[in-house]
């Protein structure tokens, strides 16, 4: 696939990948940089630096709240869940993909109608 084509900044749909992984619960950070692959946003494996700088920003937007976790063994894990706000702008990211999702569907159909197999 040429470069010149496709999503964009790889960090695009990180905000709703991260809410998306704390819907179910609970989370620390490496545990999300586990989730986050499974949307497919990214190529290959998401920077842990680029993870947290996106937490520290959603926290500061009152997107997901944290607390430090010392049970357990080792050091303490700082603990991340989404808010009631994270849940509203969850919900409109995905009525965005949505849409976009149908408006992409017509675009390739169109094309398929157009061009001979």
């Amino acid at each position: 696939m040429s470069e010149k084509i496709g999503p964009g900044k790889p960090d695009r749909y990180m905000q709703p990948s991260i809410l998306m992984a704390l819907l179910g619960g609970e989370s620390h950070g490496y545990e999300l940089l586990q989730h986050i692959g499974e949307y497919g946003f990214l190529k290959g494996d998401a920077p842990p630096g680029m993870i947290y700088r996106h937490l520290r920003q959603m926290e500061e937007e009152g997107l997901v709240s944290s607390q430090w976790n010392a049970t357990g063994t080792g050091p303490a894990k700082r603990v991340y869940a989404i808010t009631a706000e994270g849940r509203e702008v969850l919900d409109a990211w995905a009525g965005y993909m949505e849409r976009q999702a149908k408006s992409l569907l017509a675009f390739v159909a169109r094309y398929r109608e157009a061009t001979p197999s």
